[in-house]
């Protein structure tokens, strides 16, 4: 496993107290005693709908040095803090705004590759959801090349719902599905928010997503000749080039 990880009661505690967002996973060591300082902690995860697992003290071992006091317990957090979509979306901006949703991306290296695309294209940002998902890792950090400083990471506990909320701020919701009809290049990206979904690399969309698309669009050809990382920056650049060109033909006028 990679991650960055912290230890002890009071630090894990604190983080979930401050930043729940930040926390990927919890693992409880099996067998160790829940005080009350320990339920009070899985109590605060699961509210968060972190998930926390039990895993024994060898485990625990891969993680740290040896003669670590671990007190039972063992968080792996983000190295870079997620924002809230409300705060996403209260950035002020000239012009619309443009996002990428992952439902489901599990590869770190595809991960990072679309923060990339999407802070190289000038999106506003990457929302991603609390499950099946990859966090951001030193892995995704690193293949993003700094990316992942410069473009807003946006965590939700339900990607349904937070496609309810940014349609009620005027985003239209844009879909890729191999069976749609319309060529990623036939949908007009330059007069309206939009939220770009792209599904997992085995699975793709899920059905109560994808329902709720306005739009689906696909490749030429198939989504399958390409993996999810390329499929993202096509789409990305064939939106920024459209708008770059409407720019220009306004200012010659």
């Amino acid at each position: 496993m990679e991650n960055n990880y912290i230890y002890g009661k009071n630090p894990i505690f604190e983080v979930l107290s401050k930043n729940p967002k930040r926390v990927n996973k919890i693992y409880i060591q099996k067998g160790f005693f829940y005080d009350k300082r320990l339920k009070n902690i899985v109590d605060l995860a699961r509210d968060n709908k972190i998930i926390v697992q039990e895993a024994s003290l060898q485990k625990f071992a891969e993680f740290f040095e040896p003669n670590v006091n671990f007190q039972g317990i063992i968080a792996s957090i983000s190295p870079v803090e997620y924002i809230e979509l409300e705060d996403f979306l209260e950035i002020e901006k000239e012009g619309y705004k443009k996002l990428i949703i992952l439902d489901g991306i599990s590869d770190p290296h595809n991960f990072g590759a679309i923060i990339r695309t999407a802070a190289a294209a000038g999106f506003d940002g990457v929302l991603i959801s609390n499950h099946r998902s990859c966090p951001i890792t030193p892995t995704v950090e690193k293949i993003s090349s700094g990316a992942i400083n410069h473009i807003p990471i946006i965590k939700t506990t339900s990607l349904s719902a937070s496609i309810e909320t940014l349609k009620k701020h005027d985003f239209w919701v844009i879909a890729t599905q191999m069976q749609a009809k319309d060529n990623y290049y036939e949908i007009d990206y330059t007069d309206m928010n939009f939220a770009v979904v792209m599904g997992s690399e085995g699975s793709g969309i899920s059905k109560t997503i994808l329902n709720k698309a306005d739009f689906t669009i696909k490749m030429e050809s198939n989504f399958e000749s390409l993996n999810v990382s390329a499929a993202t920056a096509v789409i990305a650049y064939e939106a920024l080039r459209q708008i770059r060109v409407k720019e220009k033909i306004a200012l010659r006028k």
